[in-house]
């Protein structure tokens, strides 16, 4: 589910969204109402025919897997053809819809667009097309609901999702006397700090886990879940300085990164192989245990068949562990462009990949990631593999959370990113409230620029 795989794209879509935000609303119409007044026919059409466009992010295997769903769909529609688009990233389908080019039906990487494309207009309002034809949006999973719409506003719907969790190397935690995963993040801390060795020199040879911030996964969304930690109000203030639940995660962080040395894990960082080559770390027994997404199963099977590892939710902090198995959820999601020659063919198109349960069952089984809507979840033809398990059971947990759109895309989740990364090498702590009182300050300031009028 990625064009390169999925956690590096979602990396770029963060710099690419937050750093075009201006552009996007610029070109793609300020305030438009993205289709809520569009004239649509007052039933669904029984016969569909002409071309229909779409465009998406997928290449190589996972294009092959897409086409095989559009291909079911032109079989059972015998007149229509769909023209694919394959390997276009966020930022190409963003200058093709501002344009004005062949454009009906899009799939992006990057649930940070949403509050942007709702906002502009570039996805045009679902909304009457789901009231017509009465599609249920109580079967999709909450934190898909969330993540497809801004403002009240639904312009996209999610197809599939990632959700992640801890994986474990079995047979590393046996060996330092490990029972069992952890389930709290000092648990976590403990076990790691007994599972890590040294090398004569003194540096790491094998991490119980890496805390180090920006670390393959490593990134605040996916352990906000560990404290239920928020976002943004109400108002899409950011309220990172005065939720204690990212203070608490800081602090966590920072303590738990100073106890194995920080130059020894900036040194070891570095060290690291590409986190989707066959020399990732947990694949190769660097690391013992690490946050990843569900798409690591799959690379599991492919790349290290012979370890013996688990997976479970992540920990959640000692005071939180009401919370546990929940986790971070995103995805991707789907829309119907500005400016699409055939909205009714699209929304068909869109419908048939995102809530067609046979449709969303056999995009799962291929691109191996998880499904949005709850009769997926219940088809017995959903391949269901005892790591991957644990992914369903995420997704489908109530304490699980996402990110909220923003009209500032994920322009609030890098810049708090990127402090955090500067912060965990900063000696001390007592101006913890202060610095992050500013980063609140950074992230409003940011979105009111950003904001449509």
């Amino acid at each position: 589910m990625r064009i390169t795989p999925r956690a590096r794209t979602r990396v770029a879509a963060v710099a690419v969204v937050a750093g075009a935000a201006t552009f996007a609303l610029s070109a793609c119409g300020s305030g438009s109402d993205g289709g809520a007044d569009q004239k649509i026919a007052s039933a669904a059409p029984t016969h569909l025919s002409g071309t229909v466009s779409l465009w998406h992010f997928f290449s190589d295997r996972e294009a092959k897997v897409i086409q095989g769903v559009v291909d079911d769909f032109e079989k059972a529609n015998p007149d229509v053809k769909v023209v694919v688009h394959s390997g276009q990233d966020d930022e190409k389908l963003r200058k093709a819809i501002a344009a004005g080019n062949d454009v009906d039906v899009a799939i992006s990487y990057s649930t940070d667009i949403v509050g942007n494309f709702c906002q502009s207009g570039a996805f045009q309002d679902l909304a009457k097309y789901i009231a017509r034809d009465k599609v249920d949006i109580g079967q999709l999973l909450p934190t898909a609901r969330n993540y497809t719409e801004f403002d009240g506003k639904r312009c996209a719907m999610p197809v599939l999702a990632d959700t992640y969790g801890l994986y474990y190397n079995k047979a590393l935690l046996s060996k330092a006397g490990i029972d069992a995963p952890p389930k709290t993040l000092d648990e976590l801390e403990s076990d790691a700090l007994k599972l890590t060795t040294y090398n004569s020199d003194g540096s790491i040879k094998t991490l119980g886990f890496n805390p180090w911030m920006g670390y393959q996964e490593m990134a605040p969304a996916h352990l906000a879940s560990a404290t239920g930690a928020k976002w943004l109000d109400d108002d899409g203030k950011s309220v990172v300085g005065s939720d204690p639940g990212w203070k608490e995660l800081i602090e966590w962080q920072k303590s738990f990164a100073e106890k194995i040395g920080i130059d020894k894990l900036k040194k070891f960082t570095a060290a690291s192989a590409d986190e989707f080559s066959a020399q990732n770390d947990f694949e190769i027994g660097r690391v013992a245990m690490n946050l990843d997404g569900e798409w690591r199963v799959a690379f599991m099977k492919d790349q290290a068949p012979k370890v013996d590892y688990g997976t479970v939710p992540f920990p959640t902090a000692a005071d939180h562990t009401d919370l546990y198995g929940g986790g971070y959820i995103t995805g991707n999601i789907g829309g119907i462009a500005k400016g699409s020659k055939n909205p009714e063919l699209a929304w068909a198109l869109l419908k048939y990949l995102t809530a067609d349960t046979s449709a969303v069952v056999k995009l799962a089984n291929g691109l191996q990631n998880v499904p949005t809507i709850s009769s997926a979840f219940d088809s017995p033809d959903l391949v269901r593999d005892p790591h991957f398990e644990t992914f369903l059971k995420i997704a489908q947990d109530k304490n699980s959370l996402t990110t909220p759109p923003s009209p500032n895309g994920a322009g609030y989740q890098l810049a708090f990113a990127d402090w955090w990364q500067k912060y965990q090498t900063t000696p001390g702590t007592s101006d913890l409230d202060a610095q992050l009182k500013k980063v609140d300050d950074q992230i409003n300031a940011a979105a009111s620029l950003n904001s449509v009028p």
